[in-house]
């Protein structure tokens, strides 16, 4: 069971699955966990639920490939109907729109402690985190690398490395959230090193921080993972989407398409 407190503490949960067994197994181990749990067959029957203001849930989980409305259309839709946090689910790695969309996944098959751990960390998002923010007038970029790049090579070819690295941010701080999910610690530690290898090469100083910390965080993959960084990774993944935002604009403002 969880130690959540009283029972109006917990979450509402919408589970959205086209599959009958998964979708009752998973129902179960909420409902005795003590959640409060609305099911729906798909896409179209989630919303129809939700427009019908039958329940107002705090967390949906919803298959990531399902037939009819499913996917990141789906999650946009539910978007526009609630502000409930949206967990992806799946067999196998879901598409990269799909991981992008939602807040967060947890691959089938699940045990109920995975299923808990991943509402445990929902309902700690609302406490202060302890993970290290974005610093404070932190620079974007390290002038002086920013000076070297310009001093070797024309402006068009600089803004293609701060462009490339603006996208591979994004393709890997989805990676991250795969990671993240799966308590994939080897993953997460050789992702920030990436991160902070190829950013610090072009003075992405935030971004390059950032990887400093995922790399570290996890610590030996055979150490059990307690306190530390990943119990924050929605923080850290904040963080970083962050840091690529603030490079994207250094690169609209000093390098004008």
């Amino acid at each position: 069971m969880l130690d959540f407190g009283a029972k109006q503490d917990l979450p509402t949960v919408l589970l959205i699955d086209d599959d009958l067994v998964s979708r009752e197994v998973m129902a179960t181990v909420l409902t005795m966990s003590g959640y409060t749990v609305h099911t729906a067959a798909g896409g179209d029957e989630s919303l129809q639920l939700l427009a019908a203001g039958e329940c107002a849930p705090d967390v949906i989980l919803m298959d990531a490939q399902m037939p009819g409305l499913s996917g990141s259309r789906l999650i946009t839709q539910l978007r526009t109907r609630t502000r409930a946090t949206v967990y992806a689910i799946s067999g196998s790695n879901p598409p990269e729109d799909v991981v992008a969309a939602s807040d967060g996944f947890l691959l089938k098959p699940f045990g109920a402690d995975a299923l808990n751990r991943l509402l445990e960390e929902h309902a700690a998002q609302s406490k202060p985190s302890t993970t290290p923010s974005l610093v404070a007038d932190e620079p974007v970029v390290n002038t002086e690398t920013l000076a070297q790049l310009r001093a070797i090579m024309p402006e068009s070819a600089v803004r293609e490395i701060y462009a490339a690295v603006v996208a591979d941010l994004g393709r890997k701080i989805n990676a991250l959230q795969i990671a993240f999910a799966m308590r994939n610690t080897a993953e997460i530690r050789r992702i920030g090193h990436a991160i902070k290898g190829g950013c610090a090469m072009a003075g992405a100083q935030q971004a390059a921080r950032l990887g400093a910390i995922l790399e570290t965080s996890a610590g030996p993959s055979s150490v059990p993972q307690s306190g530390n960084h990943l119990d924050n990774s929605s923080a850290l993944l904040k963080d970083l989407r962050a840091a690529s935002l603030n490079l994207k604009r250094m690169l609209e403002v000093e390098f004008p398409a």
